[in-house]
């Protein structure tokens, strides 16, 4: 092992990151703040509709961790899952699951991204679905195809929602 005592750690002040995060670090910047904090619903909408693709991606990300708090912004989430970018369309999934049951006016939408290109988005669209819940009924036959899903998450997750909706 080598000498722990020769191992020099940032300043406290400093902006530190491991290199994994170092993409984020160059995008984001260094801040003190998450850049996803102290923006209303209604400005997280506005980024959906009229951001670039890392607004969008971004506004996705702040909707899902304000969960039902979102509810509001489901229309624009709607909307911004036909974004040409899969990471947008991911986190755009991810937000709607994390508002839950009053994300149920995009049960259709979330059918249809069961066949989307990316496994990424089919996977989280079934995460979504199931945290909806019984009222995503309507869903179980593009779950019950996804659960045959050429990628195991993707299939993992359509049989979990299938369970949740309680179709499975």
């Amino acid at each position: 092992m080598g000498n722990m005592a020769s191992v020099a750690y940032p300043a406290e002040k400093k902006c530190a990151t491991p290199a994994r995060g170092l993409l984020l670090l160059l995008v984001l910047g260094c801040q003190t703040k998450s850049p996803i904090e102290g923006k209303s619903v209604a400005e997280w909408d506005k980024q959906l509709r009229e951001g670039d693709t890392l607004a969008k991606a971004q506004a996705g990300l702040a909707l899902a961790k304000l969960g039902a708090e979102a509810t509001p912004a489901v229309p624009a989430l709607i909307d911004t899952l036909k974004d040409a970018n899969t990471l947008v369309r991911q986190n755009v999934c991810l937000a709607l699951g994390a508002i839950g049951p009053e994300a149920r006016a995009a049960i259709n939408a979330l059918s249809a991204a069961l066949g989307d290109s990316e496994w990424q988005v089919r996977r989280q669209a079934a995460v979504a679905l199931g945290q909806i819940g019984a009222d995503a009924r309507s869903a179980a036959p593009a779950l019950k195809k996804a659960a045959n899903d050429k990628h195991s998450l993707v299939q993992k997750a359509a049989k979990e929602a299938l369970k949740q909706i309680g179709a499975g």
